[in-house]
């Protein structure tokens, strides 16, 4: 078995929110189809959202897009509220060797600032630009969600 290294692909982004506030959205399946999934983002159905928010515990983020399903599937390895949480992900449960995603939060005055670490297999490096510009396109509506909840 070969030691080839992940390809990091980082995004970050300033919240006006509180880090805990930040930090909860990412486990909580309501605020989740608020900014992650959903028609809000992209033209697609949520048909489940499933979270069990604990160390070990698992997630499922079922969608219909374009008329197929898409089950975003991962474990949680690290919650650490409010500053770090990293998961597992991937798609569908056979999905194979699956990607880390390590999610950094930081205090600042009048909200805080998130640094996403998504590492990706080598063999997926064509993938590195779509994923940043997604990532960046669930930061900004994770922004938009928790500034209309303010």
């Amino acid at each position: 078995m070969s030691q080839t290294p992940n390809l990091s692909v980082t995004v970050t982004h300033r919240f006006a929110a509180s880090a805990e506030r930040v930090f909860d959205a990412w486990l909580d399946p309501a605020l989740i189809g608020r900014w992650m999934f959903g028609p809000a983002l992209r033209d697609e159905q949520i048909v489940r959202l499933r979270s069990d928010a604990r160390v070990g515990g698992s997630f499922s983020f079922l969608v219909r897009r374009d008329g197929q399903e898409l089950d975003h599937v991962g474990t949680y390895l690290v919650l650490q509220r409010p500053r770090r949480l990293e998961f597992t992900w991937g798609i569908g449960e056979e999905s194979g060797e699956r990607s880390q995603v390590r999610v950094e939060i930081a205090p600042l005055a009048g909200g805080c600032a998130l640094t996403l670490t998504h590492e990706l297999h080598p063999d997926w490096a064509d993938f590195a630009e779509r994923t940043r510009q997604g990532w960046s396109l669930m930061l900004g509506a994770l922004g938009k969600t928790l500034d209309s909840d303010a």
